[in-house]
């Protein structure tokens, strides 16, 4: 009767070394890769919100051009120094800005 009681108090201290090391993985995850993730989510979200016309910007392919026109969802873009090259991308296709000077 004694051993089955203290086999019973083994698995139960098992058990709560299990989820002493499942809260250690989940707060792993959520420390290294769920917080900077987001972090980094609300860096760019600030850095599109403050977009203004006349920003130079670095679009994800690596070109920069200046803003010309912005609207909800889209930005025009003029690559180049013969004006000629205006094109209309997302906003999730720049990546950097600088902002343009007084």
């Amino acid at each position: 009767m004694l051993s089955l009681l203290t086999a019973d108090a083994a698995a139960q201290g098992g058990g709560m070394i299990m989820i002493i090391y499942l809260v250690l993985i989940v707060g792993f995850f959520y420390f290294f890769l769920m917080r900077p993730q987001k972090k980094e989510q609300k860096r760019v979200a600030g850095m599109l919100a403050s977009l203004e016309i006349g920003d130079v910007v670095c679009t994800t392919s690596g070109f920069y051009g200046v803003v010309i026109d912005i609207t909800d969802d889209t930005v025009i873009v003029e690559f180049g120094n013969n004006k000629n090259c205006r094109i209309p991308m997302k906003k999730e296709a720049i990546s950097e800005v600088e902002k343009a000077e007084g």
